[in-house]
């Protein structure tokens, strides 16, 4: 599931959209990925000497890889119209840079939905390894 896919679904579009294809999607969880590009212009003032991607835009990636499963479990209902905005950031933990060059994998996982909430955890890896590790919420917004 590529870009287009992906774009059909949630409203981010380049430069702010961090999912290149989705790898899996269940009906409460999904597994995306994306290559870091080292010509993000963030890169000529994030560590210019050291490039690091900056966590905020590794935890957006998770976001985004969220709605994307809030979106998808939605289709199709009409009766919930709007797109997955996030509302809370519950705790993150940042434990390995992510570099340019870097192929990532995305992940998020539905914890629990209450009325129009909807909350998850999710994470980046990096060589198979923890890069971020996020909790958050989202709700449904812009449908009325």
């Amino acid at each position: 599931m590529d870009r287009e896919f992906i774009t059909a679904r949630i409203p981010h579009r380049p430069p702010f959209l961090w999912l290149d294809r989705v790898l899996e999607l269940t009906e409460s969880a999904i597994r995306a990925e994306t290559t870091v590009s080292a010509e993000l212009d963030v890169f000529k003032g994030h560590y210019p000497d050291y490039p690091i991607m900056p966590g905020v835009l590794l935890c957006e990636a998770v976001f985004q890889a969220g709605a994307l499963l809030i979106a998808e479990t939605l289709r199709g209902k009409q009766d919930l119209q709007g797109v997955p905005v996030l509302t809370r950031i519950l705790g993150a933990k940042f434990k390995r840079e992510v570099r340019p060059g870097d192929l990532i994998e995305i992940t998020a996982a539905l914890k629990e939905q209450v009325g129009p909430a909807w909350f998850l955890k999710g994470g980046v890896q990096v060589g198979g390894k923890i890069a971020v590790q996020v909790e958050f919420a989202c709700a449904l917004k812009g449908g009325e």
